[in-house]
């Protein structure tokens, strides 16, 4: 009993410290964005790795969405003649949780895992010692950037992922189903309201912000090699996504 207490006690004491770590590395690498020299040709390199390169996986996800939503909430409203809500309902699933999460969640996968791979492999080959040595801050050049496009990157394919699924929820109820296209959008446009949409554009900053941070940092620490980015890139995915979800019923309880 006192072991397992012990590995408890020592497994919070490492999980605490890691926080706090990964906390003064973010404070860090968003200070520096306002520390000369800027360089803005990196931060549309990392645009184009984290946002441009995500769209077309952002734009399949939220399509099957939003038709899945449309298939389902249809043959659920209907049980109660309430398929005029279809609209209501497709767009609040999307804005409000479904399109920040599952956004996240497929930009932890796909960028997350290669941002880790990309700074991890510059730890194992002194790619970041060289930095340090020719008096460039590896933080400011690697890390700093890659933050600040996900901050941007993340909630436009939001935005994207939302329309596509909107689009698609359409597609089944209205083209497919027959339901009434005038009350799919009015539907929509009376019950989205501006509150809906800032929570869906706060998580989703949130999301961009939290992902990109545990990517950086499991991949500036890296160590032990290929084994070592391997492991990083495995932690990277799935901190990410428990993160997300947890951030996700903490700012739902403020946004309700």
């Amino acid at each position: 009993m006192i072991a397992l207490i012990r590995y408890l006690g020592r497994w919070v004491l490492n999980w605490v410290q890691e926080a706090g770590s990964m906390m003064l590395f973010l404070l860090q690498g968003l200070a520096l964005a306002f520390v000369p020299p800027f360089r803005p040709r990196r931060f549309l390199q990392e645009m184009n790795l984290i946002g441009v390169k995500s769209t077309l996986i952002i734009i399949l996800t939220g399509a099957f969405t939003g038709m899945v939503l449309g298939l389902q909430g249809y043959y659920t409203l209907r049980k109660y003649g309430s398929e005029g809500a279809l609209g209501a309902a497709v767009a609040l699933s999307l804005i409000r949780e479904m399109g920040p999460v599952l956004t996240a969640i497929m930009v932890s996968a796909r960028a997350g895992s290669a941002v880790t791979a990309e700074v991890g492999i510059m730890r194992i080959t002194e790619q970041l010692d060289a930095l340090d040595t020719m008096a460039v801050n590896p933080m400011q050049y690697v890390v700093m950037p890659k933050l600040l496009a996900g901050l941007v990157a993340v909630p436009l394919l939001t935005a994207i992922f939302d329309v596509v699924g909107i689009l698609g929820g359409y597609l089944v109820g209205v083209v497919l189903l027959g339901v009434s296209s005038g009350s799919y959008f009015s539907g929509m446009e009376q019950s989205v309201v501006p509150l809906d949409i800032n929570g869906g554009i706060v998580k989703s900053l949130v999301f961009g912000l939290t992902i990109i941070l545990v990517a950086s940092y499991k991949g500036y620490y890296t160590e032990h090699g290929a084994e070592g980015v391997s492991r990083a890139t495995n932690q990277t995915v799935v901190l990410s996504a428990v993160l997300v979800l947890a951030w996700d019923y903490i700012l739902t309880s403020f946004f309700m």
